[in-house]
């Protein structure tokens, strides 16, 4: 795996864009129990639902099976990723999103799907995930908005005491993040995937 730069504050946040495989303002939901059902998106600054290639190849990683698991998406904004967990079978995923207007969104696409296993809640997801019993999540989602560089490290450290010890952590970010970085926070990289602009990492507890 070659070694890239963490990411730093100074990179360029990636504007809204369509989803692959979809329309503007839509996410089509790709495996699992709702598999291509579709939800509409909110028009909002800065939102970017997660690729469709970038969540087909993040299931694939973990294994189209999630009985069991509990998920918690940090920065839910489309809810994309942990609706996609949810469709796979997960016993619980919690959506935390600051902006009232998505998570009313996140609600009624929950309640669209009739997704009993989701729970949306507004709010902080960096205290959401601080908050949780250590080793009770089997998977963390961290989206954050690209140009809010520093939610990264707050959030990965969060993520690592919040997972069990064979959970893993998925990071969503504008630039590669090293071995080396996140070493000191108790991780290592276990995938990583570039799409355009965007660097997939799924991540596991640190040796």
């Amino acid at each position: 795996m070659s070694r890239a730069r963490k990411a730093t504050p100074s990179a360029k946040p990636r504007p809204p864009a369509r989803v692959s495989g979809g329309v503007p303002g839509e996410i089509r939901i790709i495996g699992g129990q709702w598999k291509r059902r579709r939800l509409p998106v909110a028009d909002r600054p800065g939102l970017r639902p997660t690729p469709d290639r970038v969540r087909e190849t993040l299931f694939n990683w973990l294994g189209q099976d999630l009985s069991g698991w509990h998920c918690l998406d940090a920065f839910a904004g489309t809810g994309a990723l942990g609706l996609e967990a949810a469709s796979r079978g997960a016993a619980s995923v919690l959506l935390v999103e600051h902006d009232a207007a998505l998570a009313a969104q996140l609600r009624r696409a929950a309640e669209r799907l009739g997704a009993t296993t989701v729970r949306v809640q507004r709010g902080d997801g960096l205290a959401a995930l601080g908050s949780c019993v250590p080793g009770s999540l089997h998977l963390a989602l961290i989206d954050p908005p690209f140009g809010q560089a520093e939610f990264f490290e707050p959030a990965l450290r969060a993520a690592v005491r919040a997972i069990a010890p064979d959970g893993f952590v998925y990071l969503e970010a504008p630039a590669a993040w090293s071995d080396e970085a996140l070493a000191p926070l108790g991780l290592q990289v276990h995938r990583h995937l570039k799409a355009g602009a965007v660097h997939a990492h799924l991540l596991r507890r640190g040796a």
